[in-house]
Order: structure tokens, then sequence, then C-alpha cells
């Protein structure tokens, strides 16, 4: 069965990768860092249950490919939609639709697209904002952990990378459940 969910967007500091471990060049680019613990389990159970991935995230262009492609990680994301390449930054909303315009994910669609992030007013509200389903990762100590907005308020809240396998396959069957029911 084809999945509800069109693509999953996901920031890159401290929710796949620990910005505490990061090592970067003199123009702030990350030259390496640690993955938090998990992250590549997820990527990879992601893309095998069929989903499409994007990463939309404020920062240095070049942090993303050193740092995934040390990790073998590169090649399963389908768009990069990053701030310094793009000149906007989250939560403005071209940002994200940069990202979804890119794997073809009309206005409409953007529903059934999902953007997992760990910071409440970047992340949250820009995903909430568009109407995409909002994931909060609340695992990195160096963000606020209490919504200021409404659109700050996530709709599911993971404390790890692989919880998100979990709560997208009962996205999934409830879903299904719901297309059966109608």
């Amino acid at each position: 069965m084809p999945n509800y969910l069109l693509a999953i967007c996901l920031d890159f500091g401290d929710t796949l990768i620990d910005q505490a471990t990061e090592i970067k060049d003199d123009t702030l680019t990350t030259m390496q860092a640690e993955l938090i613990p998990g992250a590549d389990q997820a990527l990879y159970g992601l893309k095998q249950r069929g989903y499409r991935l994007a990463i939309v995230s404020n920062g240095p262009v070049g942090s993303v490919p050193n740092v995934f492609e040390h990790y073998g990680l590169y090649g399963l994301f389908d768009v990069f939609a990053v701030s310094q390449g793009l000149g906007v930054e989250k939560p403005d909303p071209d940002i994200f639709k940069h990202a979804l315009d890119h794997l073809g994910i009309v206005p409409e669609a953007y529903g059934r697209t999902v953007m997992v992030g760990n910071d409440l007013a970047a992340d949250i509200a820009g995903a909430n904002g568009l109407g995409m389903i909002s994931v909060w990762l609340d695992w990195a100590p160096r963000h606020r952990k209490a919504p200021l907005s409404e659109l700050e308020v996530p709709d599911y809240t993971v404390s790890e990378p692989l919880a998100l396998l979990n709560l997208l396959d009962g996205l999934e069957l409830q879903f299904a459940k719901d297309r059966s029911n109608s």
C-alpha cells in the first residue's frame, strides 16, 4: 500500500547531528560532527518505508554534505534546502516551500508532509504556518522547551530520532483506517 505521507523534511543540527560535537572551519561550516544516536537508523528506516527525504536547515551550505558524506547518508536525501544557499531562514515559509516544490508537492498536499526539528520557533512554527505535520524532537538541551505561541505547539513530540519511525507507522495506519471508513 502506498504511503499517505508524501515526504519527510528534517532539520540538521540537533535533529540529526549533535551540535555540541561540531568541528567547524573559519567560515563556520561544519567539517564533522557526531550523529545523534539512532539518526542513521531512522534515516534508513524512512527510506525503506518509501519516503522522500529533504533537509530544511538554517546554516552554511557546506555543513550538510561534509557531515552526511562522511557517514554515507548524503544520497538518502532527495532535496536540500539550506538557508545560506537560499537567502532565507526558517521559519520563513519560502525555505519550506523550496523543499516541497522540489519534491513536486503542491500546496494543497502540504498537510501530507512532515517537518521534524528541534527548534519550536524555527521548525515547528514554520511547518505549522504552512499546514505541514510538525514533529518536535525534544532531544537537545540547547533550545527552549516551551512554546511561546500556538504556532509553536507541535502536532507530535519524539525524544529520539528512532521514535519517529513508530510515530509515522502509527500515522500511516490511522490515515489508512480513516480512508477505509470514509
